[in-house]
């Protein structure tokens, strides 16, 4: 997860309150290209990271880095 955030891959994540859900915005061109990588990372194989969902979304407001 520390590389995949350091490589610019993951941008935002934590945990969504009252839930076991984490949320994380990704930055990636197709939901394979996110199975994939995720699927390489330590926590997949673990059973640490489990994708229950991969949605498109579009910033309106703001900026991120």
């Amino acid at each position: 997860m520390n590389a995949l955030k350091r490589n610019g891959f993951i941008i935002l994540g934590g945990p969504l309150e009252g839930t076991r859900d984490v949320l994380l915005i990704v930055r990636a061109n197709s939901p394979d290209e996110i199975n994939d990588r995720f699927g390489d990372d330590p926590w997949t194989s673990l059973d640490l990271l489990r994708i229950s969902r991969i949605a498109p979304w579009t910033l309106r407001l703001g900026s991120l880095p």
